[in-house]
């Protein structure tokens, strides 16, 4: 194992990679900690320890929340405006175009438009935040322009992530943005083991019993989770022999990697953000039924909440695997390059089968995601240790980010011919 790490940190560019991103992850925390003005944060605190909306949010900015911090929104507000843009171009005919073949061009106005709605989302979001933390009595800044610098704070702390995120894909190793959400996850966790050792042997609180369960449920989850995204189904395609002057090229056989999770945790993300939403919404009217809706959606243990995030895990899993994969383009990519599969006909037959194979890969996956993200949360309510902390959601988003990590790692291993990280 240390030989593995020691040919990554072997090489520069790997290791200047994986150094900055580790740099990038330092100013994240330090971020979570530099507060905004004007917030009773002990009082906060305690809010956020009774869980619901504000303990999911602050789980992914990794107690920026708590602390009420520049970062306090996190990035859930790039994800909502990705979400919608995604939505829409499934829906509008020439926006679905400028994404898939506006190449560079393309891709750049989708971006500008991201970060336009970006901003409309963590408006929305900042302003309810306030709204809700002045009734209540957290917020201690009086007038207007000392309540528009917490809003515009928050906003600015928003573009920041968001910015730390797309230079740790451009110059780190890794997912930018999923990674900053990681980074966040995984910061809580000695969070959630304080809060453990808090409640042991006090009544009412947790018994050496039920923390062996957790444990061995947490160990059960990890070993699921493993297995799912090391699954694959493999279609073999054979390339036909040809003759070029006086060699032959062509001839082998190899075949098209369908992972079961083809969409990593995108889906479990994106269902995480899509949730916050109506809770976000909703604190612009307290006490009505848009406010307690939106409770309903941001409690754990709550069975519309897990039947509503099961529901929406399946359907981007789905989502992202329609958008991200193309039988007709993948068909024509083996026609032209001589590739066939062995039985099935070239053109629509071959496009067929593909869909028939990722339709079926895709069905129990999205089941299966859909349970390990719901399953812990009644499992953690019973041992009444917080979900929120080693729930489905914090598992699937830590092993999910860790294993595509270590993969584009091993990735730059092999290209310098050393022994992956991966067998």
């Amino acid at each position: 194992m240390w030989n593995l790490i020691k040919n990554a940190l072997k090489i520069k560019e790997l290791r200047t990679r994986i150094l900055f991103t580790l740099f990038i992850f330092a100013l994240f925390r330090l971020g979570t900690f530099i507060p905004v003005p004007g917030v009773n944060r002990d009082l906060l605190k305690e809010a956020i320890a009774q869980g619901g909306l504000l303990s999911l949010i602050d789980i992914f900015a990794g107690g920026g929340l708590s602390n009420f911090s520049i970062f306090a929104l996190g990035v859930f507000p790039y994800i909502n405006a990705s979400i919608i843009m995604q939505l829409a171009g499934s829906i509008f005919p020439k926006l679905e175009e400028l994404m898939k073949e506006g190449g560079e061009e393309g891709r750049r106005k989708i971006a500008i438009w991201t970060k336009y709605l970006t901003f409309f989302l963590a408006l929305i979001e900042a302003g309810a935040l306030l709204i809700t933390f002045t009734n209540q009595g957290y917020v201690t800044a009086k007038g207007i322009l000392s309540q528009a610098t917490i809003v515009f704070t928050l906003i600015a702390g928003t573009y920041v992530l968001f910015w730390l995120g797309e230079i740790i894909t451009e110059k780190g190793i890794g997912n930018g943005v999923s990674l900053i959400i990681f980074a966040g996850v995984i910061s809580r966790i000695p969070v959630g083991i304080s809060e453990i050792v808090r409640l042991y042997g006090k009544t009412g609180g947790v018994t050496l019993t039920q923390i062996i369960i957790t444990i061995v449920g947490l160990l059960l989850i990890l070993l699921a989770i493993l297995y799912l995204y090391q699954s694959e189904r493999r279609i073999p395609v054979q390339y036909a022999k040809r003759i070029v002057g006086r060699k032959m090229y062509g001839g082998q056989s190899t075949f098209i990697p369908i992972r079961l999770i083809q969409s990593g945790i995108l889906p479990i993300i994106f269902a995480s953000a899509f949730l916050t939403f109506p809770a976000t919404i909703g604190q612009f009217f307290p006490g009505t039924w848009i406010d307690n809706v939106g409770k309903a959606l941001t409690t754990s243990n709550s069975l519309w909440y897990n039947l509503i995030f099961f529901l929406l895990v399946v359907f981007f899993v789905y989502f992202y695997t329609e958008i991200s994969f193309n039988p007709e383009e993948l068909s024509e990519n083996l026609k032209k390059w001589g590739g066939f599969i062995p039985g099935v006909r070239p053109g629509e037959a071959t496009k067929n089968y593909i869909a028939k194979i990722i339709n079926r890969v895709t069905f129990p996956s999205s089941i299966l995601l859909g349970l390990i993200a719901i399953v812990p949360n009644f499992f953690f309510g019973a041992t009444k240790i917080s979900a929120f902390y080693f729930g489905g959601t914090s598992i699937l988003i830590i092993i999910g980010v860790a294993l595509e990590t270590v993969r584009q790692i091993d990735a730059y291993v092999k290209m310098r011919h050393y022994e992956g990280l991966l067998k």
